[in-house]
């Protein structure tokens, strides 16, 4: 995440220091937008803007209950949008053309916007509805007010009178022609309903009539609570169960006087109950009473004797008398009851079928009055709907509420000086950039733009020629040396990651083809590394770069072996070529050197020298001989080789698990030891105790993001010295033609 960090901020550092490098260019740029923008500010024609604002979905007046339909309707977007799509109908513009002032405000602001040509196009306007409806609706905007129901009506014209005009007549049409479109439906619907509840009123004239004229027919009259018959059938029922009643009443008494015949009528109940018989019966006491006492005193011949006798005799027969008219006033009752409900049972069979003949009449009755009452269901539902469609009709507003007319604008809506000042101003600014960073990519500035490198005056006269020289004899180079260049510290990549720029390797050419297609097809070619390696020893700038790192590092002068690793983060960086080119050059100076080839992955120092390694580094590592034995002359004076001895992984990490100054220990005595390695994965000391750490990396646009992680990652290995060196880094040379670059796959295969 560190990594990330600092990477980015060196990638924006890089890039405003390319931008300084072409400041003017920015600053031309950026000053011509904005007087461009200042006057486009001034030149554009001013547009003023009036809106008015409608709300639509709400709840008509007069309607008591919200119906499905409307509360679907509030808060639907769909319905927002066909709104939107009905405000910009043709038909509604058709509408407002026919508005009182519109044709003439359409016309001014035509003429107003015409620079050349006569007027007959806006006159045109006022009888061809399709340019007016093309010239409207360019100026015109409906949108909706954010989530909510609000529509915002519109229009654009350079005069603010046009603006309200056209704005608030559109308005007003959609207004309009909302509550007459509902007035319409409901007019319609009202009039069908009518029409309707009066085919109603006529069906239940007719079924009254015909109801009643059936009752005339059947003599289904009604009583007081049911129809006759059934009146009459209930009364004979009561009549009848009143005289089985005292029939019944009337045979229990009679068969009680019959049964009593026999022993005397003196004990029944119905005798008992009579008052004659009780006076009697009072009275043959008192007389039995009497006769009694005056039987004890006189004797049986005595005239009161005889007289009480006779009197006694006289009420019993009386008392006799009275009790066979008992017997016959109950026979006469049950006779009387019999009659009476021999006669009601007759009157209820006759009842019974005239209330069954009444029952049939009175289903088809009923069943006529049924579909009557459902019709007056009908007919008060209807009347009641109409009635309520009538009243939103004569009240009717329409779902669409004003929410308020455009005013008339008094500053413009187009152009904003502020806002259109600090749109240019980013405009311009971005513009500058761009600018900037694309000259910088077609036309790079030399690699020495932070610190110019010293020209070939500065030069000894014997540089260039020793080094070229000393690359073909084996007579030691003079022993003039030109002055060190200063390590490169000022710039802004040596600052962010601590470590000095040593040197800037320039990309190598190839010399100029004898013709241009050559030329094409040999850039296309991969050189060899030996082939790469005779480029640098003839490349003047080249070779001067590789002696200021010399100069930089004190390479050589120094009592005991330096041992210098050179690394890169990733293949095609060029640290092999750098290796090997720098060894050449120290060899060329005198120096005894050994270039040891630790990267057993990809090993190269075979091919880039001609020579055959024998067991090399693989060997060393597997303890068949030791590290002084392993070393090979080349044909290089004063240039011995290590080689890896071949490809493994099991070498590989044997090897980046040890620390190199504890396997170089007994290589034998040189100057300097060089050591192409790639930057292992696995933490440790690898790097421990290491003179010098050289970071080759490739000078493109990703050197700044790149930098910061390896130079952190070398570290944690334990090195001490790390410097950076760039290769491939384009430079201003002065040769009269411009040669083919050498392909990057070139450096890629060699490390």
């Amino acid at each position: 995440m560190r990594h990330a960090s600092v990477s980015e901020a060196l990638s924006g550092l890089e890039s405003l220091g390319r931008i300084w490098r072409r400041r003017r260019l920015f600053a031309a740029v950026f000053l011509g937008t904005i007087v461009l923008t200042i006057v486009a500010l001034l030149v554009l024609p001013v547009r003023y803007l009036a809106t008015a604002s409608v709300i639509v979905a709400e709840q008509e007046p007069g309607v008591a209950n919200a119906s499905p339909a409307w509360a679907q309707k509030i808060g639907d977007p769909a319905d927002l949008e066909s709104q939107l799509l009905v405000i910009r109908s043709p038909r509604l513009m058709r509408i407002v053309m026919n508005a009182p002032g519109v044709l003439d405000a359409v016309t001014q602001e035509c003429e107003r916007g015409r620079l050349f040509g006569s007027g007959e196009a806006c006159q045109r306007l006022r009888t061809d509805s399709t340019a007016f409806i093309e010239l409207v609706d360019g100026h015109l905007t409906v949108s909706s007010a954010g989530r909510s129901r609000v529509i915002n009506i519109s229009y654009q014209s350079a005069i603010p009178e046009v603006a309200k005009t056209l704005a608030n007549a559109l308005t007003t049409a959609f207004l309009e022609d909302q509550r007459t479109e509902g007035a319409n439906s409901r007019e319609v619907a009202t009039t069908w309903l009518w029409q309707e509840l009066r085919q109603l009123d006529d069906q239940l004239r007719q079924a009254d009539e015909k109801i009643q004229k059936f009752r005339r027919t059947k003599g289904l009259m009604r009583g007081a609570n049911a129809p006759i018959t059934s009146e009459r059938l209930s009364s004979i029922g009561q009549q009848l169960s009143q005289a089985e009643a005292a029939r019944a009443e009337a045979a229990a008494r009679l068969q009680e006087i019959k049964s009593q015949q026999a022993r005397g009528l003196t004990d029944a109940p119905s005798v008992l109950s009579s008052r004659t018989i009780a006076d009697l019966k009072q009275q043959l006491t008192t007389v039995s009473s009497q006769l009694a006492s005056a039987t004890s005193v006189l004797g049986p011949r005595h005239p009161s004797i005889m007289a009480l006798t006779r009197e006694q005799g006289l009420i019993q027969q009386r008392l006799a008398d009275e009790m066979q008219n008992i017997a016959a006033s109950a026979q006469k009752a049950y006779d009387a009851n019999d009659n009476l409900v021999a006669s009601l049972k007759k009157q209820m069979e006759t009842a019974k079928a005239e209330a069954g003949s009444a029952t049939l009449d009175e289903a088809s009755i009923e069943s006529m009055v049924r579909d009557t009452e459902i019709k007056r269901q009908q007919y008060a539902e209807l009347y009641k709907k109409a009635s309520e469609l009538e009243t939103e009709r004569r009240v009717l507003q329409g779902s669409t509420r004003l929410v308020s007319l455009a005013e008339l604008p008094n500053k413009p809506f187009f152009p904003k000086k502020l806002p259109f000042l600090a749109a240019g101003s980013t405009l311009a600014l971005i513009l500058g950039v761009v600018a900037a960073l694309l000259a910088e990519r077609l036309n790079p500035s030399p690699a020495a733009a932070e610190q110019p490198a010293p020209s070939r005056a500065a030069r000894p006269d014997d540089a260039a020629g020793t080094t070229n020289a000393a690359a073909t004899k084996d007579e030691p180079p003079p022993t003039a040396v030109p002055v060190a260049m200063p390590v490169e510290r000022s710039s802004l990549l040596s600052a962010m990651t601590g470590a000095p720029i040593i040197a800037r390797l320039p990309r190598l050419r190839e010399p100029q083809q004898a013709s241009p297609v050559s030329s094409i097809l040999q850039s296309h070619l991969k050189l060899p590394i030996l082939e790469v390696l005779r480029l640098a020893v003839s490349d003047d700038d080249f070779q001067w770069m590789l002696h200021n790192l010399k100069l930089g590092l004190r390479l050589g002068s120094a009592e005991g072996a330096q041992r210098i690793v050179v690394t890169s983060p990733a293949a095609g960086e060029g640290k092999t070529v750098t290796t090997l080119a720098l060894a050449e050059h120290l060899a060329a100076f005198g120096c005894r050197v050994l270039a040891v080839e630790c990267d057993v992955l990809n090993p190269a120092f075979e091919a880039a020298l001609g020579i055959e390694g024998g067991v090399g580094l693989l060997g060393v590592l597997a303890g068949s001989m030791t590290a002084r034995d392993a070393v090979v002359r080349t044909a290089v004076p004063n240039l011995d080789v290590l080689v890896s001895g071949g490809v493994g992984a099991r070498a590989a990490n044997m090897l980046f698990g040890r620390r190199l100054v504890d396997l170089l220990g007994n290589v034998g005595s040189y100057d300097v030891v060089l050591i192409d390695s790639p930057i292992p994965l696995n933490a440790g000391n690898y790097l421990a105790d290491i003179d010098h750490t050289i970071v080759c990396l490739k000078g493109d646009g990703s050197l700044m993001g790149r930098a910061a992680p390896v130079i952190t990652e070398v570290k944690a290995l334990g090195a001490g010295s790390v410097v950076i060196a760039v290769t491939m880094e384009e430079s201003q040379r002065s040769h009269a033609y411009q040669p083919a670059f050498i392909p990057t796959e070139a450096y890629a295969r060699a490390g």
